[in-house]
């Protein structure tokens, strides 16, 4: 299967520090990569360079076959949607209209209005935000800013979506709602590539895992074969214990406390 998102022996730096080390990831058609790790692991940078947002120090970046670094953002935009970490923050326009922006890549198409503007209903719809259409972005809470920017990049209908952190600030209602969303967008063919920092919700609704530390690829491959006790609890610092889910085919992480010290005699 030819890949749709592909990164090969990428490394950035940022003045003096090395953010990404020969990092590489390939993806396939409908399939969901989450990218996790601890903070300052490189996810974000990973992520950006794969939109085309960052060029990488060395190393490549490809969206279909085209290279990140060798062609246009508008370009881009017809092949790949990216949601950042600020997503639709601060925006002083109403619900409808952020999400009718990803309607602009294909401003040229022929598609009449209606068509345009039921794209963008069905995006309001799915990611539940259609009742707070006429609400400007900025009077919205954090969690209801990022579904409108789920909303958004999914009314941009590109094969490949890039999402950092999307549910960060979800209750747990929406995260499940959410999720559910992106696996429905990847049966019907769409790539997506996500950060995550719920190892959860990343064992229950992604194909495969690339886990960072440190901006080195520590492993990567199904959630059952990187979520392991020894490899987390190195990564996070964390003793975690992985243990099989009762309710879904997946690894279920949980945080162990740390015993005390018995006093000494």
């Amino acid at each position: 299967m030819k890949p749709m998102v592909r990164a090969e022996d990428v490394r950035y730096r940022r003045g003096n520090a090395t953010v990404l080390d020969l990092v590489s990831l390939s993806t396939g058609a409908g399939e969901i990569l989450s990218i996790v790790g601890p903070n300052g692991a490189g996810k974000t940078t990973l992520l950006r360079i794969l939109a085309g947002d960052l060029i990488p120090s060395t190393g490549r970046a490809w969206v279909q076959d085209v290279d990140t670094s060798q062609t246009t953002l508008q370009h881009l935009s017809r092949m790949r949607a990216y949601l950042g970490p600020r997503g639709v923050a601060d925006n002083p326009f109403t619900v409808r209209e952020v999400v009718a922006m990803g309607r602009y890549p294909h401003r040229s198409a022929m598609l009449e209005a209606g068509e345009h503007e039921a794209i963008v209903e069905s995006a309001m719809e799915r990611t539940d935000v259609h009742h707070l259409a006429s609400r400007p972005i900025d009077t919205l809470s954090t969690g209801e800013q990022q579904r409108a920017g789920l909303a958004r990049v999914i009314a941009q209908e590109t094969p490949v979506l890039l999402l950092d952190e999307p549910t960060s600030a979800l209750d747990i209602g929406h995260q499940e709602t959410m999720m559910s969303v992106l696996n429905s967008l990847a049966r019907e063919g769409t790539t997506i590539v996500t950060s995550l920092h719920d190892l959860n919700l990343a064992a229950a609704h992604t194909d495969r895992v690339l886990l960072l530390h440190e901006g080195r690829t520590v492993s990567v491959g199904s959630p059952s074969q990187v979520f392991t006790s020894e490899s987390l609890s190195n990564v996070y610092r964390q003793t975690i214990e992985v243990t099989p889910h009762p309710h879904r085919d997946c690894p279920l992480v949980l945080t162990v406390p740390e015993m005390p010290q018995a006093p000494a005699s």
